[in-house]
């Protein structure tokens, strides 16, 4: 388990819809050590911190085991060639994460990075910049479906984190688990046109 890439944004104008909205989703990776603050990364920002953003939401974390199905569902869509990559930072993540998905990520699981420790709070609530930022209207739907979510982070000691580092999972109370937890607050939602 580690982080394959680390990605911050400033917040811009994104149409969805017809509608602009000021969003942050589009986030890009960034080389060396990055500051992790209470309520998030240094150089990120979160636009509407009604969804994003906060305590319990200061760092978004998805796991790279889903890009495949990412770059399918996109040449699918035509929004992207069918060997165009997914990008880190695509989906509005700030970590990159290799070998931790969320079927085994509990809420109150701590990652423990070399310079930082961070712990699961919840998973994501897909909204429709995440269609704009994949570029098909479809993605909040198939997000849902899939169950591919990505987890919410809060910082439990602040410190640093760099594309690389290692990742220690230290179990928190295994009550509530991140995918269930998202299946549950998405049912009636799956039909999501």
């Amino acid at each position: 388990m580690r982080i394959l890439s680390v990605n911050v944004g400033r917040a811009q104008a994104l149409r969805v819809g017809g509608r602009e909205f000021l969003s942050a989703i589009g986030k890009r990776p960034v080389d060396g050590p990055v500051a992790v603050r209470q309520l998030g990364l240094a150089g990120d920002e979160q636009a509407d911190l009604s969804a994003h953003g906060g305590i319990t939401k200061a760092v978004y974390a998805y796991p790279s085991e889903h890009f495949a199905f990412w770059q399918t569902v996109r040449a699918q869509a035509r929004a992207a060639a069918w060997d165009e990559a997914v990008p880190p930072g695509l989906l509005g993540e700030n970590l990159t994460l290799q070998g931790i998905a969320e079927d085994r990520l509990w809420v109150g699981d701590r990652l423990r990075l070399p310079g930082c420790v961070l712990a699961v709070s919840e998973p994501r609530r897909p909204c429709d910049k995440l269609g704009a930022a994949l570029g098909f209207a479809q993605a909040v739907r198939l997000m849902v479906q899939s169950g591919f979510c990505g987890s919410y982070l809060a910082v439990v000691e602040p410190g640093t984190l760099r594309a690389g580092d290692p990742i220690e999972l230290i179990p928190g109370p295994r009550e509530v688990n991140l995918r269930e937890l998202f299946r549950a607050r998405m049912a009636g939602r799956r039909n999501l046109a």
